[in-house]
């Protein structure tokens, strides 16, 4: 079976830092207002509690990209060695179809450019054997690189509450969900 390579997001792990981003941002020389990973807190109606709980989301890398298909020239493409899904900004006309495409939010437009952006998964550092800088920034290990091919992700959700159901699209991003807290009490 082919590699297809995704994200494993554990909100049991994530504290919001935000290294990810940061990493994604330096790493990829991002201009100011321009992010390929957020950080985003879990509504209450999700996850009702009084500490917090994050997903860290960019680009899901799917099976069948959404942003692949409705861009007029070709400028992504699905490498076939391990699913990563890539823009090739040279060929960017800044359409702006795969943002209103992606149900995810994944491209973003960066206006000084008037071209779309996205996240690359690092293929440059895949290819040098080098983990993503997100995944590597990341203090906890709750962002980590899987091969949906290969690995047993059996104990995670694909769709949490509040992430969007694109089935058609496959996206290749798991989620361990926030547990409820536990109340810890003393006995006097």
């Amino acid at each position: 079976m082919k590699s297809q390579y995704g994200f494993k997001i554990d909100a049991e792990l994530c504290i919001g830092c935000f290294t990810c981003a940061m990493a994604c941002k330096n790493q990829n020389q991002l201009e100011p207002g321009v992010k390929w990973r957020q950080v985003h807190p879990l509504d209450e109606a999700i996850y009702p509690h009084t500490d917090r709980a994050f997903y860290s989301l960019s680009c899901n890398h799917c099976e069948t990209p959404c942003c692949v298909e409705s861009c007029p020239v070709g400028a992504y493409s699905k490498r076939e060695k391990d699913g990563v899904v890539i823009h090739n900004q040279a060929k960017c006309i800044g359409c702006k179809n795969c943002i209103r495409s992606c149900p995810f939010g994944a491209p973003v437009y960066n206006a000084s450019l008037k071209k779309a952006e996205k996240c690359s998964f690092c293929f440059q550092r895949l290819d040098a054997n080098r983990t993503p800088a997100c995944a590597q920034g990341c203090p906890t290990g709750a962002l980590k690189v899987v091969d949906l091919a290969t690995e047993d992700v059996s104990d995670l959700v694909q769709y949490p509450q509040g992430f969007p159901q694109a089935k058609r699209l496959n996206p290749s991003v798991r989620f361990r969900n926030p547990q409820q807290p536990q109340i810890i009490r003393r006995e006097s």
